[in-house]
């Protein structure tokens, strides 16, 4: 049994599904942030596919909060993030010699007393 789809004038024939490609189709990919608990930083739980802020925020507290694991959520485009390349990793970072940032560096007067 063969059945055919009528076709309405001045309607865009819609391509199928062989012939979308998987960018075109693909929803973007959003990095999920999780806090634990108030006064702790957030720290990077995954990433997931979403078409939209609203809906990754949904599927992140579904998918990554599943036991009330975290307190808040942050969700961030995946293409807005930027990163350092791990082959530049030793020039960026080394170390700095700031020495100012030790105790040692400086020297308390005798007038100071104990401190």
């Amino acid at each position: 049994m063969s059945y055919s789809v009528p076709h309405i004038p001045d309607q865009k024939e819609q391509p199928t599904a062989s012939e979308v490609s998987p960018t075109e189709s693909a929803w973007p990919t959003w990095e999920v942030f999780v806090r634990q608990a108030r006064g702790l930083t957030r720290t990077h739980a995954g990433s997931l596919h979403a078409p939209d802020a609203e809906t990754a925020l949904q599927s992140a507290r579904d998918v990554y909060t599943r036991r009330v694991e975290g307190v808040g959520l942050w969700v961030v485009p995946s293409a807005a993030v930027t990163a350092a390349d791990p082959d530049d990793a030793p020039a960026m970072f080394e170390s700095i010699e700031k020495p100012y940032r030790h105790a040692g560096y400086y020297e308390i007067p005798d007038e100071v007393g104990h401190m």
